[in-house]
């Protein structure tokens, strides 16, 4: 094992038990979604599909280590207002005072638990199918934008923006 693999957390988000109907007989298997992080701003979410619940929940971390994402933190929270939008869900997260925790739902708040985030109040609104929820957030957190970031789009240094 690697040093890396000691260290990352990973969460079940969901198992979903899935059929398939064929000629005489109904075939059964199970789709699990997990998110793995290390507690530092990395981030990586997983689909596993197999016969039976173990097996889907190994290939889904497999999955999830592979396809990691850096997202730079402030403090262990956000550096400001994000929305993230996947399909019909929507997530809505903001930086609270330092102390306050995770003010979110079960899918966000594991999530954020797995990535480090310590301080954030986030909303779902539209869709609350799981695999949508994971991805909107996801897609939120790649699109924050530190004040780095924004000096250079602007050719400026950090004193003038702020």
């Amino acid at each position: 094992m690697k040093k890396i693999d000691l260290e990352i957390k990973e969460k079940t988000i969901t198992i979903n038990r899935v059929t398939k109907v064929v000629k005489g007989r109904r075939i059964m298997s199970f789709v699990s979604l997990v998110v793995v992080g290390d507690g530092n701003g990395s981030i990586g979410i997983g689909k596993g599909k197999s016969k039976e619940v173990p097996l889907a929940i190994q290939k889904a971390t497999e999955k999830a280590r592979n396809r990691m994402y850096k997202i730079t933190l402030k403090n262990n929270t956000i550096y400001h207002e994000i929305i993230g939008k996947h399909c019909s869900s929507l997530i809505f997260m903001f930086p609270i005072k330092e102390g306050r925790g995770i003010i979110a739902g079960g899918v966000i708040k594991a999530i954020l638990n797995v990535m480090g985030i310590v301080d954030v109040m986030a909303k779902s609104k539209g869709s609350n199918n799981p695999f949508n929820v994971v991805r909107a957030t996801i897609n939120g957190l790649l699109s924050m934008n530190t004040l780095e970031i924004v000096a250079a789009k602007r050719g400026k240094i950090i004193k003038d923006i702020i």
